[in-house]
C-alpha cells in the first residue's frame, strides 16, 4: 500500500464531497430557491468555490501528486489513472487565483438571476451588463490558464480535454457543409409530416406520469434520482446514488417535457453507471461533456425518436391521452416527431438543424472572447446568424439571444460539446446495432437493458480512465467522425420524407 497515495486520495475524496455539496446548492438555486435569496446564495457559492479551489491547489497535494507521478511504486493501474487525472486538474487549477474563482462564482450566481428576469421580460439590456462582467472574468481565466494559439482553447479543454479550436473549426465547418443542403431540401419539401397532433392539449400532470413511466423503462434507478422542474432542463450528478434531473412542461407541445426527460435521463444513466466504490476519484467522473452529451442524445434521438421506441410508448401515450391521440398511429407519431423545420429555439430543434444552432453559438463565443464582438451587438448578430443558417429571425430576445442559460453560468466553451455529443451518439448507435443482437426489435418490446448494459460496459464504467478520443475508439473501433451522423440523418429522414436515394445510400 502506498501511504502517500492514500493521503492524497483521502484529501481528494473530501474535496469531491464538498464539490457535491456545491452541486446541491446549484440544484437548489434552479429548483427550490426563493428569488430574494440570490444575494446570499451568491456569497455561499463564492465561499464554497473558494474552499474547493484551495483544497485542489494545496501545495502539499501538488508536491505529492508530482512525486507519485514520477515514482508510482506500489500503485495499481487504477491508482495511477487517478494520479494522472488529479495532477492534470491540479496543473490547470493552480494557475487560477482563488480570488478570481470566487469572483466568477459570485458574479455568475447573480448573473443567472438577472438572466431569468431578462428572459421573462425579453429584455437583453437587463442581462447585458452581467454578461460583460462574465466575459471580462472569463478572459482573465483563459489568460491565467494559458494557451498556445487561441484563448478559447483554455476554456474548451475544461469541457473536452485535448480539444482545440484548430481541431474543432474544420469539424464544425465540414458538418455545416454536409447538413446545409440536407436541411434545405427537407425544409423545402412538399412532404410535411403533420405535427398538429403534438400541439393538442396534454395536461401537465398526465405528461409527468408518462415521463416517470419512460424513466422506468430506460432503467433509471429512481431510488437514487429525482425529477423536478426548472426554467432550463438539466442533470446534476451529486453521486452515483444521488442524481437530480429536471424538465419543463408545455401543455401545448408534447415533446418538450417527454424528450427533455429522456435527454436528462440519458445523462443520469451515465452518472448512475459510474462505479460507486470509486466515488470521489476520477474513476467515478464523466470523461468529458461531449461524451456525457453523447449519452443523452443517444437516448433522446437515436433511441427515443426511433420507430421501435415510438412503437413502444405509443400505447402508453394513447392510454393516457385517448382523445388527443384518437386515430393516431405509431407511424403518425414517429413522422410528427421527425418533422424538420427551422425553429429559433435550440432545445426544440430537430436532429437535422440542431448542430447549426451550435455553430452559431460557437462563432459568437469565440468573437466575444477575443473582443471582436461586443456584448451590446449580440442580439443583432444572433438574429443575423439565425437568418443565414436557418432562414428565420427570432421574434424577440427571449426567443433569440436569451434562450440559453449557459452564458449566465459562465459556461463559455460548453456549447461545442453538444455537437461532439451528437457525432459520438451516432457512432455509438452504429456500434450497438452491429453488436447487440436484434437491438431495435428488443427496444420495441420494452427490453432496453441490453443497450444500457452495452453502454455500461463500453462507456460508463471507465470514468476518466481513457481520454475521450480513446474511449470512443475503444467502443466503436474507429476515431470520432461525422460519417455515421450524416449517414443516420440521410437514412432516417430519407425514409420519413420519401427520398429514395438517401435511404439506399446506406
Amino acid at each position: 500500500m502506498n501511504k502517500a497515495y492514500r493521503e492524497v486520495e483521502q484529501h481528494m475524496r473530501e474535496t469531491s464531497a464538498i464539490g457535491s455539496a456545491a452541486g446541491l446548492v446549484g440544484w437548489d438555486q434552479e429548483t427550490m430557491m426563493p428569488p430574494k435569496a440570490a444575494g446570499s446564495r451568491a456569497e455561499q457559492s463564492a465561499a464554497l468555490a473558494g474552499v474547493i479551489h484551495e483544497k485542489i491547489v494545496d501545495p502539499a497535494i501538488g508536491r505529492a501528486l508530482k512525486s507519485l507521478s514520477k515514482n508510482p511504486k506500489d500503485m495499481s493501474e487504477a491508482e495511477k489513472v487517478c494520479v494522472r487525472e488529479w495532477l492534470r486538474d491540479y496543473m490547470r487549477a493552480v494557475k487560477v487565483p482563488t480570488e478570481l474563482v470566487q469572483e466568477i462564482a459570485r458574479v455568475t450566481t447573480l448573473a443567472h438571476e438577472a438572466w431569468i428576469r431578462a428572459r421573462k421580460t425579453s429584455d437583453f439590456k437587463v442581462f447585458a451588463p452581467w454578461l460583460e462582467k462574465i466575459m471580462r472574468l472569463t478572459r482573465k481565466e483563459a489568460e491565467h490558464i494559458g494557451y498556445e494559439e487561441h484563448p478559447y482553447d483554455a476554456l474548451l479543454d475544461h469541457y473536452e480535454p485535448g480539444m482545440t479550436v484548430r481541431q474543432l473549426d474544420p469539424v464544425i465547418a465540414a458538418l455545416q457543409r454536409g447538413l446545409a443542403p440536407i436541411a434545405k431540401r427537407l425544409i423545402g419539401s412538399k412532404e410535411r409530416p403533420d405535427t398538429s397532433l403534438l400541439r393538442r392539449r396534454y395536461p401537465e400532470a398526465d405528461q409527468e406520469a408518462i415521463c416517470r413511466e419512460v424513466i422506468k423503462l430506460m432503467g433509471l434507478d429512481m431510488d437514487a434520482a429525482r425529477l423536478d422542474r426548472s426554467a432550463h432542463p438539466f442533470c446534476c450528478g451529486i453521486a452515483p446514488t444521488d442524481v437530480r434531473i429536471t424538465t419543463r412542461f408545455d401543455e401545448r407541445w408534447l415533446p418538450q417535457a417527454l424528450y427533455g426527460v429522456i435527454h436528462e435521463s440519458g445523462h443520469a444513466l451515465y452518472e448512475q453507471g459510474l462505479p460507486e466504490k470509486s466515488f470521489g476519484t476520477p474513476l467515478a467522473e464523466g470523461v468529458s461533456h461531449g461524451i456525457h452529451e453523447s449519452q443523452s442524445r443517444l437516448w433522446e434521438n437515436l433511441i427515443g425518436r426511433g420507430l421501435p421506441f415510438v412503437r413502444l410508448i405509443h400505447p402508453m401515450l394513447k392510454k393516457r391521452f385517448p382523445s388527443q391521440l384518437s386515430g393516431v398511429s405509431a407511424r403518425d407519431l414517429y413522422r410528427a416527431l421527425g418533422r424538420v423545420k427551422s425553429t429559433p429555439i435550440r432545445v426544440e430543434a430537430d436532429e437535422v438543424t440542431y448542430n447549426l444552432h451550435i455553430a452559431l453559438r460557437y462563432k459568437l463565443e469565440k468573437g466575444l472572447l477575443v473582443g471582436k464582438i461586443k456584448v451590446r451587438d449580440l442580439p443583432g448578430l444572433w438574429n443575423e446568424g439565425m437568418k443565414e443558417l436557418l432562414g428565420i429571425k427570432p421574434r424577440n430576445d427571449a426567443e433569440g439571444v436569451l434562450q440559453d442559460t449557459h452564458w449566465s453560468q459562465g459556461l463559455i466553451g460548453y456549447f461545442p460539446t453538444y455537437l461532439i455529443g451528437n457525432l459520438a451518439a451516432a457512432q455509438l448507435w452504429a456500434a450497438i446495432r452491429r453488436e447487440v443482437p436484434c437491438a431495435e426489435a428488443m427496444i420495441a418490446r420494452g427490453k432496453l437493458s441490453p443497450v444500457l448494459e452495452w453502454l455500461r460496459t463500453r462507456i460508463h464504467r471507465h470514468g476518466r480512465r481513457f481520454s475521450p478520443a480513446a474511449l470512443i475508439e475503444r467502443a466503436t473501433g474507429e476515431s470520432l467522425n461525422q460519417r455515421h451522423f450524416l449517414d443516420y440523418i440521410k437514412t432516417k429522414y430519407g425514409g420519413i420524407y420519401g427520398i429514395g436515394e438517401w435511404t439506399q445510400a446506406r
